[in-house]
């Protein structure tokens, strides 16, 4: 797997403050699935550029070669998930979401990635056991998030979340005023109508982030939480850092990160 040149090294100097530093917008490496390979050799493990790791994929501009090898990398669940579905866009994007996850993984640490050691969180819902994906390994804690024809990865050492979405329709603008905050809900309502599908989707991708982060997902009351509609984003809780990140015109997307 080849990648973009990711930008400065994120590293946080010994004499900093406990939050690390992070731009006011991310702009993630963007990924080459071409070289993907079942069974190829994998280089040595390496560290975490802290504090953040964050990569793009398009659907898109994966050729059946890359495809097919992009299936090989799943196990038996995740191929038996992807045949499922009847859209081949949606099958393609569960296909690439998954692989360039094991990929990444794979390249972190140094294991095949028909290998890692995965596993499912308890629901926080329920307690069973089909939570999210975590690695049985200390030390690294991911995101995955796909939506449309992007597929984005966040990488770090504390937990992370990531949310990318399409830019939500008017109706569905309309339908999720219960998911705001009360406040976030009168900062949609005084912008014009022309702006609003914008600011609630960067909205909503910040809160899923968000709960992604802490790990309940929408078990937790998304309105319960304020995260801003505006250009930067609030912080939810003083341990958190949140970020918007830059994606492709007709979406958008968010990283939460713990600080410790």
């Amino acid at each position: 797997m080849s990648e973009s040149r990711p930008g400065p090294l994120l590293a946080r100097p010994a004499h900093a403050p406990p939050a690390p530093a992070l731009p006011e917008r991310l702009c993630p490496a963007v990924l080459d699935l071409s070289g993907l390979r079942s069974g190829a050799r994998v280089p040595r493990p390496r560290a975490l550029r802290r504090p953040l790791e964050l990569y793009l994929a398009e659907v898109g501009r994966q050729d059946g070669v890359a495809l097919r090898r992009a299936r090989e990398l799943l196990d038996a669940e995740e191929r038996a998930r992807a045949g499922a579905f009847h859209r081949p866009r949606d099958r393609d994007a569960y296909v690439v979401a998954h692989a360039t996850l094991r990929g990444v993984l794979s390249l972190l640490l140094g294991i095949p990635a028909g290998e890692l050691p995965l596993m499912r969180e308890p629901c926080a819902g329920c307690g069973g056991p089909h939570g999210r994906p975590a690695l049985r390994t200390s030390g690294v804690h991911f995101s995955l998030s796909h939506s449309g024809d992007l597929v984005m990865v966040a990488l770090a050492p504390t937990p992370v979340g990531v949310d990318v979405e399409g830019l939500a329709t008017a109706q569905a603008v309309l339908g999720a005023q219960s998911a705001l905050h009360v406040a976030e809900a009168a900062e949609l309502a005084r912008l014009p109508a022309h702006e609003r599908s914008a600011a609630f989707t960067r909205t909503w991708v910040r809160k899923e982030a968000y709960l992604k982060g802490l790990g309940t997902g929408l078990v937790r009351d998304p309105a319960l939480d304020y995260v801003g509609t505006g250009p930067r984003p609030a912080v939810p809780a003083p341990e958190w850092i949140l970020r918007d990140v830059l994606v492709p015109a007709g979406y958008a997307a968010a990283v939460a990160l713990r600080t410790g």
